[in-house]
């Protein structure tokens, strides 16, 4: 088992429904894989978290992001733009949660680079199931950029 392995991941997501984020803190709660969850409520939120801005100087940088499109402030294609556009951020992997299933949504997101679209499931038991799936894969088969790079 490599160091890295052992190394907690750290997840920032940006949702704006705390029912959402309530959800997604219970599922990957039951990971397999030790990680840091991290919340921003908007999209203002989360780029002053990603450039470590005040009040978050000094922060872990996230391994993954989980990103809404539908947020307050700067929405979250936008987040996505900007998040591509940034040589030292560009190689977080982003995944789009997002309840739009939007066509248009799917293609300008792949457009901006995501590395993944999953619209989220309104039943309960179907949103747990998409947020471990997203654990399984993101965070136990794909190998994550290092934190220096």
């Amino acid at each position: 088992m490599s160091v890295w392995s052992l190394k907690p991941i750290d997840i920032l997501l940006v949702e704006d429904n705390p029912g959402d984020v309530r959800l997604t803190m219970e599922a990957l709660k039951e990971a397999k894989v030790q990680n840091r969850l991290n919340v921003a409520w908007d999209g203002v939120e989360a780029m002053a978290y990603l450039r470590q801005e005040a009040p978050y100087t000094g922060v872990s940088r996230p391994d993954l992001i989980l990103l809404d499109l539908n947020l307050p402030k700067k929405d979250g294609r936008e987040v996505l733009a900007e998040i591509k556009q940034d040589s030292s951020l560009r190689r977080i992997p982003v995944v789009i949660l997002t309840t739009s299933e939007a066509d248009e949504d799917i293609l300008r997101s792949y457009d901006l680079h995501a590395n993944c679209y999953i619209a989220k499931p309104v039943d309960l038991e179907q949103f747990m199931k998409v947020v471990k799936s997203v654990e399984d894969f993101w965070l136990t088969i794909v190998k994550l950029p290092p934190d220096d790079q």
